[in-house]
């Protein structure tokens, strides 16, 4: 074999790797064409919405399933083997799962935050009992709470009538991550003190039972 014959044959199929190796990332390259747009709805507010026109949605959905569609009369370069077909079938399964248990995830703990504001916050404000400080006590939780639910949206609105081959969420991190770390950074910086709070009125045994039956209605 004459050297330069067997060096295309090494680069063809150097090549064959290389655009099997690429051809995830131009799918998420050509995704973020037509990505999600975070847009300021209330000063001060970083949250915002998004928005994401229904052809936008299509014209992504047409040019993503040409790539994804092997040409006929194209070269073996550019088609994927069996083999590695059925990889990308598993890596995109196993993808889809841990974006459904991330949702569901985010679902369970938004219903937590709601529940506690709706049975314990809100009926010991709504008290104004002496002694009992309650923004000391929860801190900013409902900040909290409404930052879930904006992340919560986001993440529906991205998987919605959305193939799993081309749902994209780490961009919503992304856009997002400013107001959580906002909002959480005094979550978290007052949450040593409403730790002690806490101890501190179960000295009390009025205090204490206040506390408990919010815990009851909860139960």
């Amino acid at each position: 074999m004459e050297p330069k014959e067997a060096t295309g044959k090494e680069n063809m199929g150097t090549k064959k790797k290389n655009l099997t190796f690429l051809r995830p990332r131009l799918y998420m390259l050509e995704r973020r064409k037509t990505d999600t747009v975070v847009e300021s709805t209330v000063s001060g507010d970083h949250s915002g919405t998004l928005r994401r026109s229904q052809s936008d949605r299509t014209e992504y959905n047409q040019k993503l399933q040409e790539k994804m569609t092997p040409q006929a009369g194209g070269s073996a370069s550019e088609s994927l083997t069996q083999e590695e077909e059925h990889q990308m079938q598993r890596m995109m399964a196993k993808r889809s799962k841990i974006i459904k248990e991330l949702i569901q995830t985010e679902k369970d703990y938004l219903n937590d935050l709601e529940l506690c504001i709706k049975e314990v916050v809100q009926p010991l404000r709504n008290k104004q009992i002496d002694r009992l400080d309650v923004d000391s006590l929860f801190s900013n939780i409902e900040s909290v709470h409404q930052i879930s639910a904006k992340l919560l949206s986001l993440l529906e609105e991205a998987t919605t009538d959305v193939e799993p081959a081309m749902q994209v969420i780490g961009e919503i991190f992304l856009q997002i991550k400013g107001p959580l770390e906002d909002i959480y950074k005094i979550y978290c910086y007052h949450h040593d003190e409403a730790h002690s709070v806490l101890e501190s009125y179960e000295k009390e045994e009025e205090l204490k039972q206040h506390l408990s039956l919010c815990i009851q209605s909860l139960k």
